[in-house]
């Protein structure tokens, strides 16, 4: 986010899907916010697969801040499906089916 490479339409969607991760947490017995978390993340995790594979710059124009940045993009990413795994199991602990 921080080297203006992926789109504003990366960093709003990742910091309002952070933004209600951080309300499912604070309220601990709304199903709806936990609900709304994870299809977030899912959510996320597609549109991160589409903006990387637009937005990847060319090789002549990988520079060493371009690329720790596009890094950082894949392995947040990557770590998604964890993160979705382990709400998911929240959302099973407050109660959902």
């Amino acid at each position: 986010c921080m080297n203006y490479m992926l789109p504003s339409s990366y960093a709003w969607g990742n910091f309002s899907v952070l933004a209600v991760g951080i309300w499912a947490i604070v309220q601990r017995d709304s199903l709806d916010a936990i609900t709304m978390f994870l299809t977030g993340l899912l959510l996320t995790v597609l549109t991160d697969i589409i903006h990387i594979s637009i937005f990847y710059p060319s090789r002549e124009f990988l520079s060493d801040a371009k690329r720790f940045s596009i890094g950082m993009a894949i392995f947040s990413l990557l770590l998604k499906p964890v993160s979705c795994y382990l709400v998911y199991r929240m959302y099973r602990e407050r109660g959902g089916e």
